[in-house]
């Protein structure tokens, strides 16, 4: 059996919305365990248990959250060198472009050596204001058919040995 860890933070409740609808599509697929992890909960030895990955954040000024960044601070030395060639995918639930913190996940993803098997996601929800960018999201339903073909399309990988 294939495991799959989903990692995320959400403040708002866009990219927790998002990483439910992978594991959602993702917990259907025989031969692969899915397991959804809080960014702050998530250690070494949860990520070192899993085959693949989806990691979703949301864009903060222009960056990763600084929850997710923390988990990545955490984990990345004590699993350098221990988990290259494993698949991965991430989600950006962004106010703008989302641009930068695709390309920061992307760059801790390499530094890991992980393979990149999907684009990576990014659901722009258009936060410009105060007010807005500090709202409760809600991620409409073709963005969250989106990601729940990134879950189901990696689950399923996974369970058939394609990454």
């Amino acid at each position: 059996m294939k495991k799959l860890l989903i990692v995320y933070y959400s403040y708002t409740g866009g990219t927790e919305q998002m990483a439910e609808a992978a594991a959602k599509a993702g917990q259907g697929e025989d031969g692969t365990d899915l397991r959804v992890m809080r960014a702050e909960d998530c250690q070494p030895e949860d990520m070192l248990a899993a085959d693949g990955y989806i990691f979703a954040t949301p864009e903060n000024l222009a960056a990763i959250a600084g929850v997710m960044k923390a988990f990545f601070d955490r984990c990345y030395y004590p699993l350098l060198g221990q988990i290259e060639g494993r698949p991965y995918a991430a989600m950006i639930c962004a106010g703008s472009d989302g641009e930068n913190a695709k390309t920061q996940v992307e760059r801790i993803a390499t530094g890991w050596r992980l393979k990149k098997v999907i684009d990576t996601l990014i659901i722009c929800t258009h936060a410009q204001t105060e007010e807005a960018i500090l709202a409760q999201k809600t991620i409409g339903d073709d963005d969250l058919a989106r990601c729940r073909e990134l879950g189901a399309t990696l689950s399923a990988g996974l369970a058939i040995g394609v990454f």
